[in-house]
């Protein structure tokens, strides 16, 4: 089955929610990572994307408006050596503690479920990107709750090795708008990655729905060197 096209796919949805995408770019010298966020309510709206060094964190945008930092403030990219974590909560750091113990990326997920806001239940979203000997790897997991019911909590996880260029997987924590949330279903969609970084960033952000986007971060990283470059867009900064 042919790869879909990621902007259209993201087009059609008005509330995704808060998405990952991990892949090579079209020229296959670069690994892909993304990560964006949307938000419905003020306290969800009133984030931005800071970067500290090779990671990156969230932070609100106007302190006087935050009202619960719990779910929002977090890290959502972290750096192990030739691992680039990216996820939609505090479960970062529970990966990047595992790994550094020399645990796995799986056993981190095990010890958590998704997110406590009933009646939404957002599911947890994880990314591993691996770049080694000019090769990329990488893992997604989403961690959801089994018809809405808090105590049935399931634990999906997806290994990619062999990606051609300008193919990735897109995960992200809702089907669509509605109340509840519905959360996502089925396998992460393979998609198109296209562009060099500065295109490819501005194509994504404007493949997001206007009123919903907050956040958006992009990184490329040369698969021969590890040098990295990254895009950070912050909508509130627009």
């Amino acid at each position: 089955m042919a790869a879909m096209n990621l902007f259209a796919d993201l087009s059609a949805n008005a509330y995704p929610g808060r998405g990952i995408l991990l892949g090579k770019s079209d020229c296959g010298k670069y690994a892909v990572c993304g990560y964006f966020i949307m938000g419905r309510s003020v306290n969800s709206r009133n984030r931005v994307f800071v970067m500290e060094g090779e990671e990156m964190r969230t932070k609100a945008y106007d302190p006087a408006k935050l009202s619960d930092p719990s779910l929002i403030i977090y890290y959502p990219v972290r750096v192990l050596g030739k691992d680039t974590i990216v996820t939609n909560g505090d479960q970062t750091d529970t990966i990047r503690d595992f790994m550094a113990e020399g645990k796995t990326f799986e056993d981190a997920l095990r010890t958590r479920t998704f997110e406590p806001d009933s009646p939404n239940f957002t599911p947890r979203i994880s990314g591993l990107c691996h770049v080694e000997d000019g090769a990329l790897s990488y893992r997604l997991s989403i961690l959801k709750t089994e018809g809405g019911v808090e105590s049935r909590p399931l634990r999906f996880f997806y290994e990619y090795s062999g990606t051609p260029a300008g193919e990735g997987h897109l995960i992200h924590t809702y089907q669509g708008d509605g109340n509840p949330l519905p959360s996502f279903t089925g396998e992460p969609k393979n998609v198109t990655i296209s562009g060099g970084i500065d295109e490819f960033t501005a194509n994504l952000w404007n493949a997001l729905d206007s009123e919903n986007k907050v956040s958006l971060f992009v990184r490329y990283i040369d698969l021969a060197t590890g040098q990295t470059q990254t895009r950070i867009v912050n909508g509130a900064e627009q």
